[in-house]
């Protein structure tokens, strides 16, 4: 195997390509999909090499037992470490075929891959409902449709959403994810998946947000947002100023830490985009564009102590200046 082989990948990269494995293996593939997935294959480096790895892998386990295989596609924290240590040994290769067996459903990314809605990195969307709702797709989100005649139900599977509902249809509405449900109180809000937790912001009216394991709602006005996981709810606080700014296109920060904003920006941008330690905390204020991330980074030179290091296209990290090296391309 040789090192480009070798170099570890983007865990983005490896939830598409553990998925794109998955369909294709299902046997249902059409030639649409497997056009797309070709073109998924060669529009990225890294993409490549994160499907020869998998192959790698598979060679491995092609002995293995069809449950046990399964159970290991099924794991993506157990893909990711297996591809990147593929040269530790056969040893550390089956203690982790073991522990994927009881590998939780939560860490399986196909969900966003077979959800009614989804955007890839960098795109938005905005759709209308049969009943008037108007939902926004961020970045990298999905969503599950379910209307039936005793409620409106989107499934959150992934990302972030702004939603305006239709107010002509008398069935209550509500968003799910993995951390509870929100009913709607008539309203325009938003919803945001988060590592551990959902945060809503209400912009109008009021929602009421129940996590998973209780049985109380609590009701959040126009102005507030919150953090709600499964076991319980966050305390009520501001809604950021022009937290919906990305519906047009655009980050907003007020004295942000620079560490946030780049988290942030990342969300928008291919590859992998990071921050060195040593400059993550400086603050920054302005407006960003979110539809070409590398003017965006270029806008931080005049302001901050800093410069942009790009080694590839798809490897950008924000480092401690002077801007000696200039701004950065798109090429």
């Amino acid at each position: 195997m040789t090192a480009i082989s070798s170099k570890p990948v983007s865990a983005r990269v490896l939830d598409a390509a553990i998925a794109w494995q998955l369909s294709l293996d299902s046997g249902d593939g059409s030639v649409v999909e497997q056009e797309e997935f070709a073109k998924w294959l060669a529009s990225n480096d890294e993409h490549a090499r994160a499907w020869r790895q998998l192959g790698m892998l598979d060679q491995r386990f092609s002995a293995a037992a069809g449950p046990a295989r399964a159970a290991l596609l099924q794991s993506r924290e157990g893909i990711r470490q297996r591809v990147r240590k593929l040269g530790s040994g056969l040893a550390s290769i089956a203690l982790v075929c073991g522990l994927a067996l009881f590998a939780g459903e939560r860490y399986v990314p196909i969900h966003y891959w077979l959800a009614d809605q989804r955007t890839a990195t960098g795109e938005q969307r905005t759709l209308k409902l049969a009943d008037g709702t108007r939902i926004n797709l961020n970045t990298h989100s999905a969503i599950d449709v379910r209307f039936d005649e005793k409620r409106r139900l989107i499934v959150l599977q992934e990302g972030e959403i702004l939603i305006e509902t239709g107010h002509n249809d008398t069935r209550p509405f509500y968003v799910q994810t993995r951390d509870g449900s929100l009913r709607a109180l008539g309203t325009r809000f938003i919803v945001k998946r988060e590592d551990d937790a959902t945060r809503l912001s209400v912009l109008q009216s009021a929602v009421a947000a129940q996590p998973e394991a209780l049985h109380q709602e609590q009701i959040f006005k126009q102005g507030q947002q919150v953090l709600m996981r499964s076991h319980g709810l966050g305390p009520a606080l501001a809604v950021t100023p022009a937290a919906d700014a990305w519906t047009r296109g655009m980050l907003v920060v007020d004295n942000a830490r620079l560490g946030d904003v780049i988290t942030e920006l990342s969300r928008y941008r291919s590859g992998y985009l990071g921050v060195d330690k040593s400059v993550a905390d400086l603050r920054i204020t302005g407006s960003f564009p979110l539809h070409d991330t590398t003017l965006a980074l270029n806008a931080l030179l005049p302001t901050l102590p800093v410069q942009i290091e790009q080694h590839t296209p798809w490897w950008t990290q924000v480092v401690a200046g002077p801007a000696q090296g200039g701004p950065i391309s798109n090429n």
